[in-house]
């Protein structure tokens, strides 16, 4: 045997021993544990404690923003994007989604929808409803509330009357 394969062997094996760094002592989530009285290894957060950046975030979904132009620009972006596979460019539940066989959202067009704050949106964009899942990690809270403000447009402009705005009938031709 040569004297450098027998030296490579001896450091391959020595390099084996020490597992101190990959095997360490600790517990498996959800693991049972000895350690603490209800005997589980999952903590719970100590009283009054606030993850970093949630105050401004629960402030912001709370408060809705002024209505601007700018904002229903951004609230039809983001419908478009986001809201209009599903429910449709006009929100009656027609989307491309739904043409392709899965399950239609309700229609914005309802009374119970009509009748929802614009809060109730806000709400199920964040948290999801039904079928629909969260878009919290998809869409800022000030995006929420410009889609809520473009749905509210998209409602009122579904049922307005032509005689509730006596110059739109001058530009009928």
């Amino acid at each position: 045997m040569k004297p450098h394969a027998l030296v490579f062997g001896v450091l391959a094996l020595a390099g084996c021993t020490d597992q101190s760094m990959r095997e360490q002592k600790r517990y498996e989530p959800f693991e049972p544990a000895a350690l603490w009285p209800d005997g589980t290894e999952a903590r719970t957060l100590p009283e009054g404690v606030v993850a970093q950046g949630d105050l401004a975030r629960a402030a912001a979904l709370s408060n809705p923003p002024l209505i601007t132009p700018d904002l229903m620009r951004r609230g039809q972006e983001r419908y478009g994007i986001f809201c209009s596979p599903c429910h449709g460019l006009a929100g009656y539940g027609d989307g491309m989604i739904v043409a392709r066989g899965f399950p239609a959202p309700p229609s914005y067009h309802q009374p119970r929808l009509r009748a929802a704050p614009a809060q109730h949106f806000v709400d199920v964009i964040t948290n999801g409803y039904g079928v629909m899942y969260s878009y919290a990690s998809r869409v800022s809270p000030q995006d929420r509330w410009a889609i809520a403000a473009y749905i509210r447009a998209l409602q009122l402009s579904q049922s307005a009357q032509v005689a509730s705005i006596p110059e739109a009938r001058e530009k009928l031709p």
